[in-house]
């Protein structure tokens, strides 16, 4: 035998395995680095969904703004909910996907400012505006000056509306930088009194008749759910918010007591419900304060 070729063929089946456990290893290692680069894209991409959903609230309630200008507060309303249906799924979305963020909590938030603040705001100045120079005797202050630069002509009083406006965005602020509404609201929630409303004008366009209706053109009660609004949103009051931790009954007698009357009251009372809603939960609150026993 060879000595010389049976050594020259095993340093080549050696060298061979070298290069196949060498081949073998890199495209390991390419294959962990597509990996890797499929794993931070797609973690890039779960990341934007909940910022993207915020960003739906927000569009949501631009449109919004512009139909209330307008005076079209039907469809303010339309896109209020739809922005308040963002508003709940872009935080849901964030816990399931489990990509929470401070930019996706100031997202939130300034979102919420025009949904829920700046468009409620302005459909109470136009109740406002429509109610002042009804029958109630209220003299009308609207003015209306022409220097070549300005033209107003609107109705002073009814700018008492936009304080919503400026009441929801300091709630919101607070919220912001207040740790102990993980579990509870202090203060009514902003996107709850934007609902209440955003349903005066569903109230008195489908429900004509309804026992609220004079209410709802009296400037004085207006007035009045302006300023109770702009208090509920900042006040002091710890509300129950409508988080299960667990579905026994005994820990949640008090949710799925308020859940079964919202369920009642909208069946009964429709439109009209929404504000009775709002208060139920507020004077609920209040009898049960204490959030381990409801």
């Amino acid at each position: 035998m060879d000595f010389n070729n049976f050594f020259e063929v095993k340093a080549f089946v050696i060298v061979l395995s070298e290069i196949k456990k060498t081949c073998r290893n890199r495209w390991q290692l390419i294959s962990l680095v597509f990996q890797k680069s499929i794993y931070e894209q797609s973690m890039s991409i779960k990341r934007h969904i909940p910022n993207l959903i915020t960003l739906l609230n927000l569009l949501c309630g631009t449109i919004a703004v512009i139909f209330a200008v307008q005076g079209s507060l039907i469809m303010a309303a339309i896109f209020v909910a739809g922005g308040i249906f963002f508003d709940f799924f872009d935080g849901l979305a964030a816990r399931s996907l489990k990509v929470s963020s401070d930019i996706g909590l100031q997202l939130d938030s300034l979102a919420d400012v025009v949904t829920s603040g700046v468009v409620p705001g302005i459909v109470m100045y136009q109740l406002l505006d429509n109610a002042l120079p009804g029958n109630s005797g209220v003299e009308n202050t609207g003015w209306e000056v022409n220097t070549g630069w300005w033209d107003w002509n609107f109705n002073t009083l009814a700018l008492i509306g936009l304080l919503i406006s400026l009441a929801s965005a300091y709630r919101l602020a607070k919220f912001n930088v207040d740790d102990r509404q993980t579990d509870s609201f202090i203060g009514v929630p902003t996107p709850a009194n934007a609902l209440l409303v955003l349903s005066f004008p569903l109230i008195l366009t489908y429900q004509p008749d309804s026992f609220l209706t004079g209410l709802i053109l009296n400037e004085w009660f207006l007035i009045a759910i302006t300023l109770l609004s702009c208090y509920l949103l900042n006040a002091e009051i710890k509300l129950f918010a409508l988080k299960f931790k667990n579905w026994g009954f005994a820990d949640n007698k008090v949710r799925y007591f308020f859940l079964l009357l919202c369920l009642v009251l909208t069946l009964v009372f429709q439109f009209v419900a929404v504000p009775l809603i709002i208060f139920s939960y507020v004077i609920l609150s209040v009898v049960f304060p204490k959030n381990e026993e409801v």
